[in-house]
């Protein structure tokens, strides 16, 4: 997070409303130099999202006063989310398809709707959204006023990602026989396992932008739980099962 001056709110609503992304050239360098990531700090940070998420955004304080942004500076929780994105894809492709064009087919939409585009489109969605509407008001004009960077709402996109990952992509593998299977057990089953995972990444989207001090009413990230938790007992009631749903999407001469 770097900060800027300005006169006012008013003044930098402009501005906000632009991505300024200094240090994005040389994150991106960083993706193909393996030797300067920290693999370790990067398995820690995924282990406590699933078990202690508020640690790893404690962290995150510390990060600031340290290197004077919020946002990562180390491109490896991306890296190794996306590899284990495609061995998961691997695995259902080997598990579901047997073609090789379409297993690439698969890997690459993955990869990139379901991981990046969506990343960049919600991570924009935040970071537009918390700038513009979220950030407390400057008690006088002489404040230095601070704003989320887009690369921080990115970070906290991949951060809440990763739980939804091990949930609807490696647990799912796993139980996918029985989910897609016809009957109410495997719709309720179903529906359960993607309310959780969709209610995790909500939640630790909002601690992600809870623990920035200069933003207010960041509640309104847990919204959409409430939602999720309305829609699905009505899901469950309708027969519909998200599972066979997507299944069939991607593999649909198998299910």
């Amino acid at each position: 997070m770097l900060p800027t001056a300005s006169k006012g709110r008013s003044s930098s609503s402009s501005s906000s409303s632009r991505p300024n992304n200094p240090m994005l050239l040389p994150y991106l360098r960083r993706i193909i130099k393996w030797q300067q990531m920290d693999i370790e700090y990067t398995f820690w940070q995924m282990l406590h999202l699933c078990t202690s998420p508020k640690v790893v955004y404690q962290h995150t304080k510390y990060h600031k006063q340290t290197k004077n942004q919020w946002a990562r500076d180390d491109p490896a929780f991306v890296v190794i989310c996306s590899l284990l994105l495609t061995v998961a894809t691997l695995a259902y492709c080997a598990a579901y398809d047997h073609s090789t064009a379409h297993t690439v087919l698969v890997i690459f939409s993955v990869l990139c709707f379901h991981f990046i585009l969506t990343g960049v489109f919600l991570a924009t969605f935040c970071w537009f959204l918390t700038n513009s509407y979220l950030r407390e008001e400057a008690p006088n004009s002489y404040v230095v006023e601070q704003r989320v960077e887009w690369m921080y709402a990115f970070d906290v996109h991949c951060n809440s990602f990763f739980p939804l990952f091990v949930l609807l992509y490696v647990i799912h593998y796993f139980l996918s026989p029985l989910l897609v299977a016809h009957g109410f057990i495997p719709v309720l089953l179903s529906n359960l396992l993607f309310m959780v995972g969709a209610s995790y990444y909500h939640y630790l989207n909002f601690l992600g932008y809870d623990v920035l001090p200069f933003l207010e009413r960041t509640t309104f990230f847990l919204y959409p739980i409430g939602i999720v938790i309305v829609l699905s007992p009505i899901l469950i009631l309708s027969g519909f099962n998200p599972s066979r749903y997507f299944m069939n999407m991607y593999f649909s001469r198998q299910i």
